[in-house]
């Protein structure tokens, strides 16, 4: 069973930055994409938005458009890790951040694993 576990939020200010990291371990199936969501306050997890995606082993990426050019999103194929550096951080940033892994980029329902989720917020 495929486990995901993320670290790396926390709270700062306008332009700020922060980086998430995202450790798989457990059976990893092949195919996969690993996609971070974010989930603002007083939305379920179910209506949380992906913001970046990547292709496990292969140099495909997807950003949703309020993050394109402040996000980005990496892996390190030896430490079974995906990373998210977000830059320029904005208040409408501010959630709890899942990564997930599953068979397409930001759809919800193809996730075969969830991560417990970590918190960024960003004051103005």
């Amino acid at each position: 069973q495929l486990q995901l576990v993320e670290s790396g939020g926390g709270s700062v200010q306008t332009g700020g930055s922060l980086r998430l990291s995202c450790a798989a371990s457990g059976n990893i199936p092949s195919n996969l994409y690993v996609t971070w969501f974010r989930q603002a306050s007083g939305k379920e997890r179910d209506e949380a938005q992906g913001v970046a995606c990547i292709r496990v082993g292969a140099d495909f990426t997807l950003y949703s458009d309020p993050v394109k050019g402040r996000f980005i999103i990496s892996q390190d194929g030896a430490q079974n890790t995906v990373s998210l550096q977000m830059n320029m951080l904005k208040p409408t940033d501010t959630g709890m951040y899942y990564c997930a892994a599953g068979h397409y980029c930001f759809r919800q329902r193809e996730i075969v694993s969830w991560g417990s989720g970590t918190q960024v917020t960003v004051s103005s």
